[in-house]
């Protein structure tokens, strides 16, 4: 059942983020300034450590490339329903998220997920019922050997510190396909672990290292929790849209959160650290960069950085993630007995849910991932539109292809985000380089998801992010 609002206001909280369009009226032009401490990335990462400092009565400001809040998160607004184009789904385990949206003020639903689920792999359709995909018994047993396996794999890492496990060279030398062609032979089952490579991470699997893989399961309890919806990772979603996370903590904290500027290079010396932006220059005794690593390594930065942390983020691209949302009359695909539920590997569209916000229009979402969606990135709108909505009808019927609205968010055409959901590490990055990827470089200290110790690619894993940089400026000042 969907969480309902208490009274009148929480209404008015959420019509009031729609208004606004998800931004914030702020002034953009720059103006030299000193603080103590500086922090890149208006996302989840840099909020939660401005919250922190805020706290211990540190001085800071958030320099903010885009016109926006919210990082990864972006929320788009349907009349007073908010509909989430980025991260979007939480689940129980996700302490610090759930904590946050409490305080906040912000309403959790439950992913619609009851009835049938299309699955479409290696040239079979089939439609089942529960958690359990109808796949060849042969399939389903080598599946559950892989993920087995991974776990045991998973218990050799230790926590946030994958380098550091005694068997990391060794499975940092596999992409994620080269370890599972050693026991999975069925094309069924190679297919599933390909698709859920790419629906998971928004990579493909021959590309990422084994060891950056279980850099992500052995931080989140597990590739099954990761992909489940009931008592897994994407149980629920926030009402309000998890971009409102952002934009409440920023209302706080005024005009300490500077937006429109861009940061092209930082410069550090004996007293302190020099950010210099588009529109104007900063001094702070030590800044907190909160972006994926992959931009992070587009800034210049004087001294040069050390060799290891730079060989890091040249190892570390992001993953492609084109998320399609489609707004209806009604909820036919419910009046045929399914759920919203697709996988499939046989054309663009690779995952698909339903959609639907509480109190909102019908909605199922698509996902193009991996190497799908960087062959449609950039592509004419339009021509998406036709191709997501003919691949949703051919599952759900052809109401799907005249809905009342649609849009879409191509995460790697951003110029500011270069992909979703989280980075990932090719083979030999993290064996080699993974010491660097949170360790202080002089005054200048790292945030983001893709450091995160716990739910490492999550929000759950910004936020701690956040608190951890936060934790390490203050015990140096």
């Amino acid at each position: 059942m969907a969480v309902a609002f208490t009274d009148e206001k929480d209404h008015r909280a959420v019509a009031g983020f729609c208004r606004s369009g998800g931004a914030l009226d702020r002034e953009s032009a720059v103006r030299p300034r000193e603080v103590e401490v500086l922090i890149v990335g208006a996302g989840l990462a840099g909020l939660t450590a401005a919250r922190a400092l805020d706290g211990a009565g540190i001085s800071f400001a958030v320099l903010e490339a885009r016109d926006r809040v919210g990082g990864r998160t972006f929320s788009r607004c349907v009349g007073d329903v908010v509909f989430d184009l980025g991260g979007q789904y939480v689940g129980e385990k996700q302490a610090r998220i759930l904590a946050l949206a409490r305080e906040l003020g912000l309403h959790q639903s439950p992913t619609p997920h009851e009835g049938k689920t299309w699955i479409e792999l290696a040239g079979r359709r089939a439609s089942y019922r529960g958690a359990i995909p109808k796949l060849p018994i042969s399939a389903l047993l080598q599946v559950q050997l892989f993920l087995w396996l991974l776990d045991r794999a998973g218990r050799e890492i230790p926590p946030g510190e994958p380098w550091k496990a005694a068997n990391a060279a060794r499975f940092d030398a596999h992409t994620v396909e080269s370890w599972w062609r050693r026991f999975v032979v069925g094309r069924s089952a190679r297919a599933m672990l390909r698709l859920t490579n790419r629906m998971t991470f928004g990579v493909e699997a021959d590309e990422m290292s084994l060891l950056s893989l279980l850099q992500y399961t052995s931080s989140a309890h597990g590739l099954s929790h990761m992909t489940a919806i009931e008592h897994g990772s994407q149980q629920a979603y926030f009402v309000e849209g998890t971009q409102s996370l952002s934009t409440r903590i920023s209302e706080k904290l005024g005009d300490r959160v500077v937006l429109g500027v861009p940061v092209r290079r930082i410069a550090q010396d004996d007293q302190g650290v020099s950010v210099h932006g588009d529109g104007g220059s900063w001094r702070a005794r030590h800044v907190i960069v909160a972006v994926p690593p992959l931009l992070a390594g587009q800034i210049a930065y004087e001294p040069a950085l050390p060799s290891a942390r730079t060989a890091l983020t040249q190892r570390f691209p992001a993953g492609a993630v084109i998320k399609c949302i489609a707004l209806y009359e009604r909820p036919f695909w419910r009046e045929r007995g399914f759920s919203g539920e697709l996988i499939s590997d046989a054309g663009a569209v690779g995952y698909a849910l339903d959609a639907t916000k509480a109190g909102g229009p019908p909605a199922l979402v698509g996902f193009m991932e991996g190497s799908t969606a960087r062959a449609w990135s950039g592509t004419a709108p339009d021509e998406r539109r036709r191709t997501v909505l003919t691949e949703l009808a051919r599952y759900f019927g052809e109401e799907a292809l005249t809905p009342v609205e649609y849009f879409d968010q191509d995460w790697a055409a951003e110029p500011w985000t270069r992909g979703c959901s989280a980075g990932f590490a090719v083979p030999g990055a993290l064996s080699r380089y993974g010491h660097a990827l949170r360790a202080p470089c002089g005054r200048i200290h790292w945030a983001g998801t893709e450091t995160a110790r716990e739910w490492f690619g999550y929000m759950e894993g910004a936020l701690e992010s956040g608190e951890r940089a936060a934790a390490e400026v203050l015990a140096s000042s």
